[in-house]
């Protein structure tokens, strides 16, 4: 089992100058998660989601973080890929430079942009994302293997043309896709791709996700495969704050938890903005009070409310000691994961909790999993 982290570069009360030590932050933790035994990073894209995420451009930062280090991975999850965000062969053409500086080091995963504002930004068409994306991840796998790419279908004519450089993994990097949803999961599945999965309702519904996976692979044709190499790897969101303060990892992780809730339901869902000055806060109350608002709203325009729309409001994580964070990781370890991808960075966090959570999950939880005999 590996262990990540992601990066979504959250900020409270945005300045330029607060964004810019936010981002060096960003990479002196991912810098430190090599030296800590972490095996990846993850980045996101997003586009003008102020405070829920500034990590605008992920090769550049993923590039600089590439730089610092020489054994940790280098996850793209993900790249925005219908084609009015990223055309497929510029993505192709970045993520080979990435894989080729980096020495073979990427992983690269795929995405929708889904929220008004960044279709809005882009002129995406909302009908257009699945299958451009889809026909992104294909077109990747199907470019990298040939020294000239021709493609020409009804979504994308391309070539004859180079794509240069040729990353360095053979024949491409492993692919991902980014699953918030059960069926988004069973699209990666079908497709052959890695699922990146924002488990944020806990266990119970990370194993659903997991279980309808997996059934998926077993029962899956063939015939949408996007490459001959699949990447059948299932990777689980795991928010987490840990430090010898149990009580204080346990309030430090439920703000940031909440700060998190509300920006995800201010940019997908029409929300207020997320509050910011919550420190003297019940914060779980909170989380709770809002999950039962948003039940009640959605019960009122007879939508069901699924784990996807209220997960995200949930502060029973891996906030609290190693041993807690021990306990908590073994569930998923038992569900079957492949990776335990851990959300550090959280808008509220303070930049020594999040290097404190990552010292002890190196120098604890990690080798807990990593030593002989360990039951994962």
């Amino acid at each position: 089992m590996d262990f990540s982290m992601i990066f979504e570069a959250q900020l409270t009360d945005p300045t330029p100058e607060r964004e810019r030590r936010l981002l060096l932050d960003s990479v002196e933790q991912a810098v430190y998660g090599e030296e800590m035994g972490f095996d990846r990073v993850w980045a996101v894209e997003h586009h003008g989601l102020e405070r829920y995420a500034h990590m605008t451009a992920s090769e550049i930062f993923l590039t600089w973080v590439a730089a610092r280090t020489s054994r940790i991975r280098i996850g793209h999850g993900v790249v925005c890929m219908p084609f009015k965000y990223n055309h497929p062969v510029r993505v192709a053409e970045r993520a080979g430079m990435l894989d080729t500086l980096s020495g073979g080091r990427l992983d690269l995963g795929g995405g929708r942009g889904s929220t008004r504002m960044e279709m809005g930004m882009y002129g995406v068409d909302p009908s257009d994302t699945y299958p451009q994306l889809e026909e992104s991840l294909r077109f990747l796998a199907g470019a990298w293997r040939a020294d000239q790419v021709d493609w020409h279908t009804d979504l994308l004519d391309v070539g004859p043309a180079k794509i240069l450089p040729r990353p360095v993994q053979t024949p491409h990097p492993p692919l991902y896709m980014a699953c918030s949803k059960r069926d988004t999961v069973e699209l990666a599945a079908e497709l052959g791709v890695g699922a990146l999965v924002m488990g944020f309702a806990g266990p119970e519904e990370v194993k659903t996700m997991y279980d309808l996976y997996q059934r998926t692979i077993e029962t899956r044709g063939g015939d949408r495969l996007v490459s001959t190499e699949t990447n059948d790897r299932f990777v689980a969101l795991c928010p987490t704050i840990v430090l010898d303060d149990g009580d204080r990892a346990l309030r430090i992780g439920a703000r940031g938890q909440r700060f998190f809730a509300e920006a995800i339901a201010h940019w997908y869902g029409n929300g207020p903005a997320p509050s910011e000055d919550t420190e003297d806060d019940d914060n779980i109350a909170a989380l709770a009070r809002d999950k039962e608002a948003l039940v009640a709203k959605l019960s009122e325009a007879n939508i069901p409310a699924r784990p996807q729309d209220t997960g995200a409001f949930n502060a029973e994580h891996a906030y609290g000691t190693a041993d807690y964070a021990i306990e908590y990781v073994q569930r998923l370890a038992d569900i079957g994961v492949d990776e335990i991808m851990c959300l550090i960075q959280m808008g509220t966090v303070p930049q020594e909790a999040c290097l404190e959570t990552i010292r002890q999950w190196g120098e604890k939880v990690i080798p807990h999993f990593r030593a002989e005999g360990g039951r994962a």
